[in-house]
């Protein structure tokens, strides 16, 4: 193998941190490294759907859904860990429900037939963690305002500060970084939800055991100039996953799914 494809299906407001890991892949592998930030979703992508990526960034929830159609191509190799203290040294993340600083709601129950936005509708955090969140608490589509699709977590943060909308729910370590890069951004969390596995970095079982194998294993044990970007983007390090660690996304998806829960006309 002398070059390898990287794809990110992530916010793009850590594309410069997916970069580096490429970076750091092809000096250690030794390989030319190649990374793109997709335009499409991952269930979208013929990228994905033709198994011409060798290694992606994904979200669980696609990621999963197309591991129970195609359990042969793609595998989780390794997960982040952030470094803040909610994530309690676990490979997890949460969707945070934010609304405007200055807004009056509170709480779930003050969200009742407001306005909301969701980023896609392949989205865990933005979308189907929310409705499962509703069913938990016992609504049903009478509790639910308009919903807009906004076609980023990013553009789901702007259009609640501006007041556009009145909440959404966010992947809590993009919200995160959002913050980081734009500190003044008038938001408030009233509920976080999880918390769920977080999105892996998975590889095509194309690359064969061995490269799969050094793939994992470099990115368990950083060099100095990753670490230094993890610290940056705030993440302590990288632990082991399988697909299967996965499963409890896939059954959410299907207990909303089922429902029939939605505001979407």
């Amino acid at each position: 193998m002398k070059k390898l494809s990287l794809v990110s299906y992530l916010a793009p407001n850590m594309f410069w941190f997916y970069e580096g890991v490429g970076a750091y892949l092809s000096r250690v592998l030794e390989v030319e490294v190649n990374i793109i930030q997709s335009p499409d979703e991952a269930l979208k992508d013929r990228l994905l759907r033709e198994d011409r990526l060798d290694i992606a960034f994904i979200c669980g929830l696609p990621f999963i859904r197309h591991y129970q159609v195609a359990p042969n191509q793609l595998e989780a190799i390794v997960a982040p860990v952030m470094q803040a203290k909610r994530y309690q040294n676990r490979p997890v993340y949460f969707s945070d429900i934010i609304v405007a600083a200055g807004s009056s709601l509170r709480n779930l129950e003050d969200l009742t037939l407001k306005t909301w936005c969701y980023n896609d509708l392949g989205s865990n955090s933005g979308y189907y963690l929310l409705l499962h969140r509703l069913i938990e608490a016992g609504k049903t589509n009478s509790f639910l305002g308009k919903a807009i699709q906004s076609g980023s977590h990013q553009n789901s943060i702007r259009l609640v500060a501006e007041g556009t909308v009145d909440y959404a729910a966010i992947d809590s370590t993009v919200l995160e970084q959002e913050l980081r890069n734009f500190p003044t951004i008038p938001l408030r969390i009233v509920e976080s939800i999880g918390s769920n596995p977080i999105p892996p970095i998975v590889a095509s079982q194309h690359l064969g055991a061995t490269l799969i194998e050094s793939v994992q294993q470099a990115l368990l044990n950083p060099d100095l100039q990753l670490q230094s970007l993890m610290d940056k983007a705030q993440i302590q390090n990288y632990v082991a996953v399988e697909s299967e660690d996965y499963r409890a996304i896939a059954n959410i998806y299907d207990t909303v799914t089922k429902s029939g829960l939605t505001s979407l006309k």
